[in-house]
């Protein structure tokens, strides 16, 4: 499934939208560039959780927890690159809702099952948003999605 965003405000709006179906235990893997719109797209997350916090991105701290209606874990793994670290993540996917950008040094924390959104930087406000499940729940979950956006 793909969307195309022609602001920030488009991809908050639809992370926004996508949030409502999200629950405590969901893991999302965002793909892309820097730049890419991946903490704005968490931002967008974030406002559906009710979190009033402001969130930025975790760069430096490799995790910052926001509280809302459920718990938001956002974790860039950037800097976790070719390293084997045991940081104890696994404790807290099952609590909140885990947004973790740059995926591909997460690897061996991954769930079995996630939503990726892979974000493709098409102009300086434009940008393709790609979304594939792994696994039935997520699935669904984009069933459910696609199914609400049709209806607006």
């Amino acid at each position: 499934m793909e969307f195309i965003t022609k602001s920030k405000d488009e991809t908050i709006a639809l992370a926004k939208r996508l949030g409502h179906f999200l629950k405590a235990g969901d893991f999302l893997a965002l793909k892309g560039d820097l730049a890419g719109g991946k903490t704005t797209f968490t931002k967008g997350l974030g406002l559906a959780l009710d979190i009033h916090e402001v969130i930025n991105s975790p760069t430096f701290n490799i995790l910052k927890i926001y509280h809302g209606k459920i718990d938001l874990y956002h974790i860039d793994a950037y800097r976790l690159e070719n390293n084997d670290y045991d940081l104890g993540f696994e404790d807290l996917m099952d609590e909140g809702l885990t947004v973790c950008e740059w995926p591909e040094y997460f690897l061996a924390y991954l769930p079995e099952n996630y939503l990726t959104v892979e974000f493709t930087y098409l102009d300086e406000n434009t940008r393709r948003l790609t979304f594939k499940a792994k696994g039935k729940h997520y699935e669904e979950i984009l069933k459910e999605f696609k199914d609400a956006d049709a209806m607006s």
